[in-house]
């Protein structure tokens, strides 16, 4: 197992000790921004780059999930993966639909727009909130304590961690985009469960960085969104760190 943990009344603490870590914090932001993209989609490098863009904004936490499915045009996405592409397929079904499509942005797991179109993506933003403040302080060494308080009146959720690399540029050489070199950021690299939050009780963890930021992953973001028969629902509160 990656963690120990230890549930104590809905808190959850996990601690170990490791070197130093020295990052960026992006704490408090308004929204959680969802990019589904591929490598061999000829609308999605608009995209990524507003994107990209999108992700310099102090409110907003970005991350982006490379699919799979349209590897068989001719180029194979260098960071797609299957499990990306069913977290988008999921989103749908949640929402009532079966149509997928590149790119599509999903705003705080509420709903998709078209992630070309500069507009929709404005307004999807414009008035999104997370009423669930998720607070990350470094305790020391690489050690990240984090923190999610009870708040009444919420539904319980699941605390996500995500990884990510926070940057990529990749000459692409078949498909679609052939003869492009796209600059792609906060590339998710993987997701795993950390517990879940009790808005009677909250949450308390101590996550050491480098046995989760492994391989390409050199940031995280702390999710706690809410699930319903196994589906994503709407993301309550998040925070992020980048080594």
């Amino acid at each position: 197992m990656l963690f120990r943990r230890i549930l104590w009344g809905f808190a959850l603490s996990l601690v170990f000790a490791s070197p130093v870590l020295a990052g960026e914090f992006k704490l408090g932001p308004r929204a959680v921004l969802e990019l589904f993209t591929s490598q061999g989609c000829s609308s999605c490098p608009k995209a990524d780059a507003m994107f990209e863009q999108m992700g310099k904004r102090p409110d907003v936490v970005t991350l982006a999930y490379h699919v799979d499915y349209w590897d068989y045009i001719g180029w194979r996405d260098t960071f797609g993966t299957a499990a990306n592409s069913d977290r988008q397929r999921d989103y749908a079904e949640a929402w009532g639909s079966s149509r997928i499509f590149t790119p599509q942005m999903v705003v705080n797991g509420r709903g998709g727009v078209v992630g070309s179109k500069t507009d929709a993506v404005n307004g999807a933003l414009a008035n999104a909130t997370l009423p669930l403040t998720v607070s990350l302080t470094q305790q020391g060494g690489d050690l990240i304590d984090i923190s999610v308080p009870a708040q009444a009146g919420l539904p319980g959720g699941t605390i996500w961690l995500v990884t990510f690399l926070d940057r990529a540029d990749v000459a692409i050489e078949r498909g679609e985009n052939e003869g492009k070199k796209v600059a792609y950021t906060q590339i998710v690299t993987g997701r795993q469960v950390l517990g879940v939050w009790n808005p009677k009780a909250g949450a308390h963890l101590t996550l050491p960085v480098n046995e989760v930021l492994t391989g390409e992953s050199n940031g995280a973001v702390i999710l706690v969104q809410q699930e319903k028969s196994g589906l994503p629902g709407p993301i309550l509160g998040a925070a992020s760190f980048t080594r």
